[in-house]
């Protein structure tokens, strides 16, 4: 195995998110889903970024906000991840370089211009996400290859179900998944959607039960994947599958499975609930460093709640306080 360099490298569909407050009425106006996201074309994404209200923009896309999460931990992260060669793919490349992760992936020379997600929130802090994916979907075995020095570098690679549309990334996934098995290296996999898991189950089951080391999912989305309504029978089969399942249950907490091991972990209390964006991927953030660095599962869900808490505090779906700085303060230590 060869020096680790990272504890998470994470690929995934690099995107430029648009936040805007909306009320319900709004989205039916305009056919969007509420609570969901749903894949739109470039001239759609152009014609409703117009009707929406002022908000606020920054990078996202969800593996690129966990690796955020992480470095905002102090953790080691790199990012795999497609922009084009435009003002966007500029923005993007700036603000993940800038906060401590490492990213080179070559941006897109000629094709479809850098990946935006418009997500209006309503009052109730639900986000309904349209995304164009533009270049960040054109992610291939070539950018894994290109990337193997840092991949077989890194503790964790963490895979990214939003990804998963076109037959290239599926196949850049398998071959990350195949070189990090060869040298020693974990494999993470997120559901990311309920509508994901509904267009992929097939894929994804193959892909869990043969590839994968951690399964992330949400509730909804592991009984989707495992196609039954009893929470305790998608359990029993993911552990089937992969070494360690972690779902998260909103309110609930998440529970942790490995092996014969299993832990129940309680939300971190918020004083308002603001925003719910990014509250899967920054509870990624800190279970996975933890996982990385070795810490008891219920010490790694625990970092994971903290990091979904601070984020669900604010609009956007990156960290305006410290993440290190919280989990110190609730008596998580750090070397």
């Amino acid at each position: 195995m060869s020096e680790t360099r990272f504890d998470v490298l994470a690929v995934g569909n690099a995107i430029v998110d648009v936040l805007s407050p909306a009320t319900d009425s709004f989205l039916a106006a305009e056919g969007i889903a509420k609570d969901a996201m749903t894949l739109i074309d470039e001239d759609r994404a152009r014609t409703l970024y117009a009707s929406m209200q002022p908000g606020k923009e920054a990078s996202g896309g969800s593996a690129a906000n966990t690796v955020a999460g992480i470095a905002s931990l102090g953790g080691r992260a790199a990012y795999i991840g497609k922009v084009a060669d435009d003002q966007l793919g500029e923005i993007f490349t700036h603000d993940i370089r800038t906060i401590g992760v490492h990213f080179d992936t070559p941006p897109l020379k000629d094709g479809p211009a850098t990946a935006r997600c418009l997500i209006n929130v309503t009052e109730d802090a639900a986000r309904s996400m349209s995304t164009f994916l533009g270049a960040a979907a054109l992610v291939t075995e070539d950018d894994v290859e290109a990337g193997a020095a840092d991949l077989q570098a890194s503790e964790i690679i963490y895979l990214e179900g939003y990804l998963f549309d076109r037959e290239e990334a599926k196949r850049g996934y398998v071959a990350a998944a195949e070189m990090a098995a060869a040298h020693k290296r974990r494999t993470a996999l997120t559901l990311s959607d309920l509508f994901c898991v509904e267009r992929h189950r097939t894929a994804f089951r193959h892909l869990v039960a043969h590839h994968i080391d951690i399964l992330l999912a949400n509730e909804a989305e592991i009984k989707a994947l495992y196609e039954t309504e009893d929470f305790d029978a998608a359990m029993a089969q993911a552990r089937q599958d992969v070494a360690v399942v972690a779902v998260t249950r909103s309110e609930k907490g998440a529970v942790i499975a490995r092996g014969e091991e299993m832990v129940t972990v309680a939300a971190e209390p918020v004083s308002k609930l603001v925003d719910t964006t990014g509250a899967g991927d920054l509870f990624a953030a800190g279970f996975l460093l933890g996982l990385a660095q070795r810490r008891s599962l219920a010490e790694a869900g625990r970092m994971g709640a903290i990091c979904a808490a601070e984020i669900i505090s604010h609009y956007g779906a990156r960290p305006e306080t410290g993440l290190k700085t919280l989990a110190e303060a609730a008596g998580i230590a750090f070397e």
